[in-house]
């Protein structure tokens, strides 16, 4: 069907009225180099208990982008690329067996790769969520570098039997399971992690471009008794997060904020919430000096699509997931950023309308995210990869790829679609201070026209060109607190999905 979106309502549809926070609530540390990388400096949490990222100047931030490979082939072009498509954030996955492949000695040559990427990323003006990347633990299981290095591998002989048809299955096996028993209990083991978090957190501390830290990618631990149960499965998950998996955030903000009291970090749950199972997860205290710095990073994966499937507008799957993703950041009040999106095959009819509906979820009129990175940035004809072997989005990803509002500087956001354009409206918050709303080339490749009220409007428009993302710049330097604005954006020429 043909997709009609607002020149700016495609990623917002509308949000609830913000709080704007004082502004010693908002203004973060002085050393805070937040320039014109829309640094995150504050919250503001609105009635509903929604909470906003917001800059040193109060505005409420929307952050945009990919995951970079977690195979070390990114490159400084691949930030440039995605900066020039209009994104903003990039979560790069790091592996601790590739940057400690012997214990107590970081790789230099791995480091050095990550400070050239940070460094392409501020060049950019992109920011970078550093994930710490795992899958069914680690390489002694799955082969390659990709997670907990061999040296921290305690399986106790047990065997181990890889499915190539099922790779999530092997979390199951006993080796696997023993492995995480160990890593969560084991004192030198605790030691070792929480040594090389400080390690790593000092080395790439500084960068203007570092936003913070996943730390934990997803999640897994013992389940005793039968994993095909959902109750079995639920109650080990609930367990995990209420106990072993708590005590590992704690230890790891510890470990981080020993030396880097400037960047955010972000607490994962399992996975079981791509099933609509709250998380268990309990709060967790920031010992940062000044207000937390403290977010919520879940994943949005469907497992019937993760498996191979078209997906089923019926089976329910983006109403349970976003009743399951709320209440816990809203008790919180932690910030929402959805670090893993995106079905393995978007050309398929199901998931063309699956990527739609999951923007609209997480941006939408009671959207739950402040910010995403789909998986992933790559080319190819299919797979995740989000582009086309042309490097344009890839059919049924084009959702992904519209113009949204990167900051905003007032209160009450709403949004009105129009089939033939786009209208945004909020209310200006009477600081003078400029709202940002980007223009990606894809989404208008013939230029955008912009219309603003009231007439006292100041309105910059850099219009969106060949390989580059336009921006629009409001300000109402003069007006009061509740002056209604109004954004017309023409030229948006909607998707095909």
């Amino acid at each position: 069907m043909r997709l009609r979106r607002t020149a700016v309502a495609l990623l917002l549809a509308a949000t609830a009225t913000l709080t704007t926070p004082p502004a010693s609530a908002s203004s973060g540390d002085a050393h805070d180099r937040t320039g014109g990388s829309r640094f995150p400096t504050g919250t503001a949490t609105a009635p509903d208990g929604r909470t906003a990222l917001t800059d040193a100047r109060g505005r409420r931030l929307q952050l945009r982008g990919f995951n970079l490979d977690k195979y070390a082939e990114a490159t400084g072009a691949d930030l440039t690329g995605i900066a020039a498509q209009g994104f903003t954030l990039v979560r790069l996955p790091v592996s601790w067996a590739r940057l400690e492949p012997s214990r107590g000695r970081l790789d230099p040559a791995e480091l050095a790769r990550l400070h050239h990427l940070l460094d392409a990323a501020d060049r950019a003006g992109l920011l970078v969520l550093i994930d710490f990347h795992q899958d069914v633990y680690g390489p002694k299981f799955v082969g390659g570098t990709n997670g907990v290095p061999a040296w921290a591998t305690r399986d106790e002989g047990l065997p181990f039997t890889p499915n190539p048809d099922d790779w999530f299955a092997g979390y199951f096996q006993p080796a696997v399971q023993t492995a995480f028993r160990h890593l969560y209990d084991d004192p030198d083991l605790r030691a070792w992690q929480a040594d090389f978090y400080t390690r790593l957190a000092r080395e790439l501390r500084g960068h203007r471009s570092l936003l913070g830290y996943d730390l934990f990618n997803e999640p897994f631990g013992p389940v005793p008794g039968d994993p095909s149960d959902p109750a079995v499965l639920a109650a080990a998950s609930a367990a995990l997060e209420q106990g072993r998996l708590a005590g590992m955030y704690r230890r790891l903000i510890a470990a981080v904020r020993q030396v880097d009291t400037r960047a955010w970090l972000f607490v994962e749950p399992t996975v079981l919430v791509g099933q609509g199972v709250p998380t268990a997860l309990p709060g967790f205290a920031d010992p940062r000096p000044g207000a937390p710095r403290l977010g919520y990073a879940p994943h949005f994966y469907d497992t019937a699509v993760e498996n191979g499937a078209d997906w089923d507008q019926s089976d329910g799957f983006v109403e349970r997931y976003a009743a399951a993703v709320t209440a816990y950041p809203a008790a919180h009040r932690l910030p929402v950023l959805v670090g893993e999106w995106g079905p393995p095959n978007s050309r398929t009819p199901g998931n063309r309308r699956l990527v739609a509906r999951q923007v609209a979820a997480m941006d939408g009129p009671q959207g739950f995210a402040e910010g995403w990175t789909m998986w992933y940035w790559c080319r190819g004809t299919g797979g995740y990869c989000a582009l086309d072997p042309a490097g344009r989005p890839a059919p049924g990803d084009e959702p992904a790829f519209g113009p949204y509002p990167v900051a905003v500087a007032g209160t009450g956001v709403s949004t009105a679609v129009s089939t033939t354009g786009g209208t945004v409206r909020w209310s200006a918050d009477g600081t003078g201070h400029t709202s940002e709303l980007l223009l990606p080339p894809t989404a208008f490749p013939h230029g955008a026209r912009v219309d603003v009220t009231p007439a006292g409007a100041r309105v910059e428009v850099e219009q969106p060109g060949a390989g580059r993302a336009g921006t629009v710049r409001i300000r109402l330097p003069h007006a009061r607190p509740g002056t209604p604005v109004t954004v017309t954006v023409t030229g948006f020429t909607g998707f095909t999905a």
